[in-house]
């Protein structure tokens, strides 16, 4: 009885022991991640997954091309960082949302900065080939499009990529949807752009909403 208590005893010792270990190396193992993690976010702080998605109504089409709201000073630090090499603003400069010297912050950042003045009531045709000009001269470059909430340049990026990106009507359309409905101006705008390039704004999955029906 005594023997075998002593081994029941021993191989509780074993099994706690062998416990110990292995909670031992998970330990270090948690330790090495966490700690690389923390080396690469001293190394790059804007690296961090979600950051570019904290800008307002950030929204992702490609590799080489997003549109969004307006980002703030510290926000375009996180632009540059993720490889953006030019920065297109599409409302004006004395907008309720705009930073101060936004030229001057994207330049400082190593990014190309240009400013196409879209007035909100009454977008032109003009605005929109002066931006695809700018676009066709490089397609390459990773571009940022912003306006004040990502309205007029969720629009702008709908019939960028419907005429000259190739993306069927349908997947823009509902991209466009996630930004917003255009009301009755812009609307107006998106029929005119599309017909002067020969393209439709019909199709079987797009709700243009109550504007159909004017």
């Amino acid at each position: 009885m005594q023997s075998s208590a002593f081994q029941s005893k021993n191989l509780n010792m074993f099994a706690s022991t062998d416990l110990k270990n292995k909670l031992g190396l998970v330990m270090k193992k948690l330790i090495k991640y966490f700690s690389l993690i923390a080396l690469s976010l001293l190394i790059n702080p804007y690296s961090r997954a979600g950051e570019l998605s904290s800008i307002d109504n950030y929204l992702e089409y490609s590799s080489v091309f997003s549109s969004s709201g307006q980002p703030g000073a510290e926000q375009l630090k996180v632009v540059a960082a993720a490889g953006f090499k030019r920065v297109i603003y599409l409302a004006f400069s004395n907008s309720k949302t705009a930073i101060d010297a936004e030229d001057s912050v994207v330049k400082a950042l190593g990014m190309d900065y240009i400013h196409i003045p879209v007035d909100f009531k009454n977008p032109r045709v003009e605005n929109f080939e002066d931006f695809a000009l700018l676009m066709e001269r490089n397609k390459s470059i990773k571009t940022l499009l912003h306006c004040q909430v990502n309205m007029r340049a969720s629009s702008f990026s709908f019939l960028y990529r419907v005429i000259y990106s190739g993306v069927p009507i349908f997947e823009a359309k509902r991209d466009l949807d996630v930004i917003w409905q255009p009301n009755k101006v812009w609307y107006t705008f998106i029929v005119d752009v599309l017909n002067k390039h020969g393209y439709s704004h019909l199709c079987d999955d797009c709700d243009w909403g109550e504007n159909e029906f004017d």
